[in-house]
């Protein structure tokens, strides 16, 4: 158990670059706008021959009790009760305001430990920037500049000697037996609401506001003894909808949960029924090739006549993604819930598992003898043998020749064959088609003297008969 470090200050002090500087990574979306960070978002620290730390990023303190600010104010609070340590950042720059004497005053009252970080102190008087805070009493100040840099490592020595050896925080790490799912969609279709409901608290800041969550959040969770972790992501909207640079970062951040993720769920609103933007999503998780589950949203809502229609819309518009199991939930009410998990165990064995060559090949046998390919320029394709090239999603190597002649039904069904025979269930699957080379081809023997020399007395002999 790790033990857990806090960034707490007001907006745009630089704490998620000061999260990124300790973690050595790029996982906090950077911005100069204030108030792009509004969720929790944890990392490990890992200094280099000394003992390793959790680090929470949380949204800036505003002073605002309502609406939006006054979710994220709650969530930084909530990130600094757990906390061992807080790390109270402030701009060197800016020097103190009221709002960081009213940050310091509900620290003191919560009674938590607090290091004073003053950031932004590049190219500036540092003596001068540590006077400005020193009315505050915390004791020793460490300044810093997490942009360059500079001040880390006495700031990773600092935090060192204050935090205990053991906190109560799992390290969060790349554990094979943790089950990754990222829950994807559109903006304002539930998905922060499905991970708080999931984790039985409010970890995710869940508004009628569409683009509320900015960032993507990967919390680890356990359930009926299996490993997870759920990550939350921003929601996607057409490109010429994004206009703000933070929304882009966003989308990219998206993107890369669903290239780390195992399972992908795409929240679908059933009261909207399925869009051509939930198309272009889901047209996202099968470029990356992950298993997928179709969570229906919002269910509950529906009379008998709406679900009859939107059963029919869901038929008619995901056929590309029939092999995906469908799920209608209650993300507000958790009606559902066992069911979506059963289907992401369903989809994440069958992306994950594992076959022999000789299954594989004989699989491949056996679909050929039934449907043989057509005849294309009176020549057939041969199917020779076959093997596994990778899971995430299951790939087939296919050797033989004259592959090139395949159709596009014919490949589709060999998928759907090889998806029947071992039930493969919410993953998509690919093959790659590789040609036998003739090993002949560019080689040419030359001809012996007694070869020359017969086959000049055989010219003779033609030109004689002539």
């Amino acid at each position: 158990m790790l033990p857990l470090v806090a960034l707490v200050g007001r907006p745009n002090v630089g704490k998620s670059t000061l999260f990124n500087a300790l973690t050595r990574s790029r996982d906090a979306l950077v911005h100069d706008q204030p108030g792009v960070t509004r969720d929790r978002h944890y990392g490990v620290c890992r200094p280099e021959g000394r003992r390793a730390f959790a680090v929470v990023d949380t949204g800036g303190i505003a002073g605002q009790e309502e609406g939006l600010a006054g979710a994220t104010a709650r969530q930084a609070r909530a990130a600094a009760e757990e906390a061992d340590l807080v790390l109270f950042v402030v701009d060197g720059r800016e020097g103190a305001s009221a709002l960081d004497d009213e940050i310091l005053a509900w620290l003191r009252k919560a009674a938590r430990p607090t290091l004073l970080v003053v950031n932004k102190t590049d190219g500036i008087d540092v003596q001068a920037a540590l006077n400005e805070f020193a009315r505050y009493g915390i004791g020793e100040a460490v300044a810093v500049s997490s942009a360059h840099r500079q001040g880390i490592d006495d700031l990773i020595d600092e935090t060192l000697g204050r935090v205990p050896d053991e906190g109560a925080t799992a390290e969060l790490d790349a554990d094979p037996d943790r089950i990754r799912v990222a829950f994807i969609g559109r903006p304002n279709v539930g998905k922060s609401t499905l991970v708080n409901r999931l984790l039985g608290e409010e970890r995710m800041i869940a508004s009628e506001v569409p683009g509320t969550t900015r960032d993507s959040v990967a919390i680890d969770m356990e359930r009926d003894d299996r490993l997870y972790r759920l990550i939350d992501t921003a929601g996607l909207r057409r490109k010429s909808k994004v206009d703000e640079a933070v929304e882009k970062f966003s989308i990219v951040k998206t993107l890369q949960a669903i290239e780390q993720c195992q399972v992908a769920v795409i929240l679908i609103d059933a009261t909207e029924g399925v869009t051509d933007q939930d198309a272009s999503v889901l047209g996202y998780a099968l470029d990356a090739g992950r298993a997928l589950v179709v969570a229906v949203n919002k269910w509950d809502g529906l009379t008998e006549y709406q679900r009859q229609q939107a059963e029919a819309l869901l038929a008619r518009k995901l056929g590309f993604v029939e092999w995906a199991e469908a799920v209608r939930i209650s993300a507000k009410h958790g009606s559902g819930l066992r069911e979506l998990f059963r289907a992401i165990h369903r989809a994440h064995a069958s992306a994950t598992t594992e076959l022999g060559t000789s299954e594989v090949t004989k699989a491949l046998e056996i679909a050929y003898e039934t449907n043989p390919p057509p005849v294309v320029r009176g020549h057939v394709a041969k199917l020779r043998f076959a093997h596994p090239s990778g899971t995430n999603p299951p790939t087939f190597v296919v050797h033989g020749t004259r592959l090139r002649t395949l159709s596009d039904s014919y490949k589709r069904y060999l998928e759907n064959f090889f998806r029947k025979r071992f039930k493969l269930v919410g993953t998509p699957i690919r093959f790659v088609f590789k040609e036998g080379t003739n090993p002949y081809e560019g080689r040419k023997n030359p001809l012996t003297d007694r070869q020359v020399a017969k086959k000049r007395r055989l010219l003779r002999h033609v030109k004689r008969g002539k």
